[in-house]
């Protein structure tokens, strides 16, 4: 499968869009949440087109392991959330995610909402609305 041109702007209205690098959970990032690479370098920044460019290539990567781990009757719709939970948060939390099988994955995309602050563990409403989001896409008949 391959994620939608719904599902791009998905990623694209949760990531937002940055011209220049900015710091992301301690990694340098640009764009639309594309982690700087070792040896990349943006001393001009990215216009959307090419913040566009960067992120159906990390998408295109992230396809391919997504593809390896999901059922043959995943729906567009459960495709798409998954790719936007996994390239928010990584495939390593994907993976211990759907570790707990896909019937619960409904269940289970919820959880992951929280942040350290100052060592102490709190749920970030932003995470919070983009996993509900997240959530209504995944049980989406699309």
């Amino acid at each position: 499968m391959q994620i939608s041109p719904a599902g791009i702007a998905f990623i694209q209205s949760n990531e937002g869009f940055a011209a220049h690098v900015y710091e992301d959970n301690g990694k340098p990032a640009i764009g639309y949440g594309h982690d700087l690479l070792p040896g990349e370098s943006f001393p001009n920044g990215v216009t959307q087109a090419e913040a566009t460019a960067l992120l159906d290539s990390d998408l295109a990567l992230l396809e391919v392991t997504l593809n390896g781990l999901i059922p043959a009757t995943c729906t567009q719709g459960q495709y798409d959330a998954l790719c936007d939970f996994a390239y928010n948060l990584g495939v390593g939390a994907l993976r211990t995610m759907l570790a707990h099988g896909w019937d619960f994955v409904p269940d289970q995309i919820p959880l992951w909402c929280h942040e350290r602050v100052n060592g102490v563990e709190t749920v970030n409403a932003g995470l919070q609305a983009r996993r509900q989001a997240e959530v209504q896409m995944f049980n989406s008949t699309a």
